[in-house]
């Protein structure tokens, strides 16, 4: 018989929905569909979701905590899965987790990265990102995932331990940038950066080049790795900038060693 504690989750879970793999589309299209959101004239609009992407919350609880509403999206990388704690994670922008050494620092993300598959987290500002290995399975991850969730937030735990720790303020713009840069950095922080936080991941400024007119960005969360991010910054976010700023040239995408091995794997599974 298992404890009191296993018995009173099913009871809370039930009925329990059936899991769906979220529908499997094409890399192109999906790209092809973001940048297109990302060259719309009109503002974006932040948690507008359809249906079909954002399915009803999940009520999680576990004893005498209280319970917690849990809500999923899927994103265009098939290996990440948007998890909404109906709380805010970060404050100001956003915090990328590539691998369990880089997680020391957070107790919410060192409590994912001990569930076995999973192997990037990424926070946002509503949401928290799991990107999970090719051989695990949500129908398995997505309950532990939401007891880990559920667990730091009845903890009363700090989400970075170290108080000194922030965001990267990578748009943010000084006085020594030029307009140019300036004028990049603004584009990024106002229209591309929310249209790339809606697909779960982010975008950080890495720097411009400009004798080459070459802007080099990263991508973060289910973003990385994901194999349309390279048609993503090709289609949507390097036209933008070539079409606002004349003296940007092109994008770069700035890859780490873990992120470099994540896009070839997907680039020869396509």
């Amino acid at each position: 018989m298992r404890g009191s504690a296993t018995t009173l989750w099913r009871l809370a879970r039930r009925p329990r929905l059936p899991f769906q793999q979220p529908a499997q589309v094409s890399n192109n299209n999906t790209a092809l569909s973001i940048a297109r959101r990302l060259c719309a004239t009109a503002p974006f609009r932040r948690n507008e979701f359809s249906s079909s992407r954002h399915p009803p919350p999940f009520r999680f609880s576990t004893g005498q905590r209280r319970s917690m509403f849990i809500q999923t999206q899927a994103t265009p990388n098939p290996s990440s899965l948007m998890f909404y704690p109906d709380k805010p994670v970060m404050q100001v922008g956003s915090a990328d987790f590539p691998n369990p050494r880089s997680a020391m620092n957070s107790p919410l993300a060192k409590s994912l990265f001990a569930i076995d598959g999973v192997t990037r987290v990424f926070f946002g500002s509503d949401f928290v990102t799991v990107t999970k290995s090719e051989d695990a399975a949500w129908e398995f991850l997505k309950p532990e995932v939401f007891a880990a969730i559920m667990d730091f937030y009845s903890s009363g735990q700090p989400l970075f331990l170290d108080s000194q720790a922030a965001a990267a303020m990578d748009t943010a713009i000084h006085q020594d940038d030029s307009e140019t840069v300036a004028m990049i950095k603004e584009l990024l922080e106002t229209r591309i950066r929310p249209a790339v936080q809606d697909d779960g991941g982010d975008i950080v400024y890495r720097g411009f080049d400009p004798d080459t007119g070459i802007v080099k960005l990263k991508m973060q969360g289910a973003c990385s790795g994901c194999p349309s991010s390279s048609v993503t910054l090709k289609s949507g976010i390097e036209n933008m900038l070539m079409h606002y700023v004349p003296e940007v040239k092109g994008v770069e995408q700035e890859l780490d060693a873990q992120d470099d091995e994540a896009t070839l794997s997907g680039q020869m599974s396509s």
